[in-house]
């Protein structure tokens, strides 16, 4: 580094010191944007038309709340019935599977969403999926 300053240098640098101007604090900037709201729906129990019903419901009134995130708990179909049925499939009728393809092939919804993927381990794996969703304009 060169340690030599020139005097319009110096001069520039006093004159910050002395002056009201100060630099923005980019720590509390991105603070800001960090903080977020987020909403979980647990739709263990559910019929698939049920689930979807209010999976919908969820998403609108939460994207006119202005909530960020979304954690929408299936459940993995593990205690699921369908298997009895042999004219039921085993993965469609599994909400795990049905109601993230009931988002994907609803226009309106996919409007007001930015991504949707399978949530992490803490939050429930494979069990559940984020939904982030747009900011309301």
């Amino acid at each position: 580094m060169n340690n030599n300053l020139t005097d319009k240098d110096k001069r520039d640098w006093n004159t910050f010191l002395k002056s009201e101007e100060k630099l923005p604090n980019k720590d509390i900037k991105n603070k800001e944007k960090k903080t977020s709201k987020t909403k979980l729906l647990d739709l263990h129990g559910y019929t698939l038309e049920k689930a979807n019903v209010i999976v919908e419901s969820f998403i609108n009134k939460n994207f006119k709340e202005g909530t960020n995130k979304l954690v929408i708990v299936t459940g993995k179909g593990l205690h699921s019935k369908n298997e009895a049925d042999p004219f039921v499939s085993k993965d469609l009728s599994i909400l795990k599977y049905s109601v993230p393809e009931f988002i994907k092939n609803n226009e309106e919804l996919m409007k007001k969403i930015t991504e949707f993927r399978e949530a992490d381990v803490k939050d429930g794996g494979s069990g559940a999926f984020y939904v982030y969703l747009k900011k309301l304009k």
